[in-house]
């Protein structure tokens, strides 16, 4: 079995660090990007969901709507405690 040598342990935290580091800058550089691509792509999903004239044709207008009936269960009985 073999053990970890003071060296070998301060060279792995050393790439640790460096590698923390470079994942840092490059995702400044990258994820803005990645963002704006992104938001692009969901305003162009909303674009063509809308039909031209600024509604959504997937929801309906709740005033052209005709109300749906009420299914009658019963009548009510108020009860009385009887002593």
């Amino acid at each position: 079995m073999q053990t970890a040598s003071f060296s070998g342990v301060v060279k792995a935290i050393f790439y640790f660090i460096i590698f923390y580091y470079l994942f840092k800058f490059v995702m400044r550089l990258v994820l803005p990007i990645l963002l704006q691509k992104a938001a692009k792509k969901a305003e162009e999903n909303l674009r063509r969901q809308s039909d031209g004239d600024g509604t959504n044709s997937n929801f309906q207008d709740p005033k052209s709507t005709t109300p749906k009936p009420k299914k009658e269960v019963g009548e009510y009985v108020d009860f009385e405690e009887i002593e």
